[in-house]
């Protein structure tokens, strides 16, 4: 299949916020796709200039129902602003998916302290700050909202040079266990994906020919994932059709970890 299937208005009526957005990877294509399904989105990305571009080109999609907020994740300012932007945006808040992550590739006998501390205060940090925020928030709104974080089969599968960022995504799946089970009681349901091999134009700057092919031939299919196949999966977990999904870790790859 080379484009995403049709879609059924499962976000009708649905507000979301979509971080790390901007560009192409996995969260501008959750953005797209939870427009395409009815949603309304406030995407946020760290990079203005780029972000900008990708709110433009979502609006033409579907107009005054997307809007943007620049956030660093790093920051609880920021993060407190983004989630302020939405609810005065769009009255208030029902999903958000944690997609923010910074990478690298470096061995553990050369891994500085900065390269360790930035790659997990980005995608752990950030993570757990933007999954504080929104359960506060739909506490005090009285709505059982969701939350999807974005996790990788690298937290589960030994790869050399990714400590850092294994690491961190491994916390990101055992932080959504546990505060699952701290919003179990507010309705409040929280999950993540976990995605292997995803092609899209940064990850292919920033990865060498050798090791994408090398990856390429892990996956049953022969082929990295399209960044709307991950969307597709999150989508189902902000749905109506997983009310009765909570702190679960989804794999999305064909193959095992």
């Amino acid at each position: 299949m080379t484009q995403a299937p049709p879609a059924h208005g499962l976000l009708n009526g649905k507000t979301a916020v979509v971080t790390a957005a901007a560009g192409t990877g996995i969260g501008s294509a959750v953005a797209r796709r939870m427009l395409e399904e009815g949603a309304q989105v406030l995407i946020s990305d760290r990079h203005e200039r780029r972000l900008a571009e990708t709110c433009a080109e979502l609006a033409e999609l579907a107009g005054a129902k997307v809007t943007s907020v620049a956030c660093d994740v790093t920051d609880e300012p920021q993060v407190q602003r983004m989630f302020d932007t939405a609810t005065s945006t769009f009255g208030q808040v029902d999903v958000v998916v944690n997609n923010a992550g910074l990478g690298g590739t470096a061995s553990i006998l050369e891994m500085t302290d900065e390269q360790w501390d930035k790659v997990v205060d980005v995608t752990l940090g950030g993570t757990f700050r933007c999954t504080r925020a929104a359960t506060r928030l739909f506490r005090d709104q009285g709505n059982p909202g969701v939350v999807v974080n974005n996790a990788s089969v690298v937290g589960w599968r030994a790869q050399a040079g990714q400590s850092h960022y294994a690491a961190a995504k491994a916390g990101v799946m055992a932080l959504t266990r546990c505060a699952a089970m701290d919003a179990a009681a507010l309705g409040v349901r929280i999950n993540a994906v976990a995605p292997s091999l995803v092609m899209h134009e940064n990850l292919a700057k920033v990865t060498s020919d050798e090791l994408l092919s090398t990856l390429t031939q892990r996956e049953a299919f022969g082929r990295s994932a399209e960044p709307w196949e991950i969307a597709n999966v999150i989508v189902f977990l902000a749905s109506d059709y997983s009310t009765y999904l909570t702190g679960e870790v989804i794999s999305v790859s064909n193959q095992h970890p």
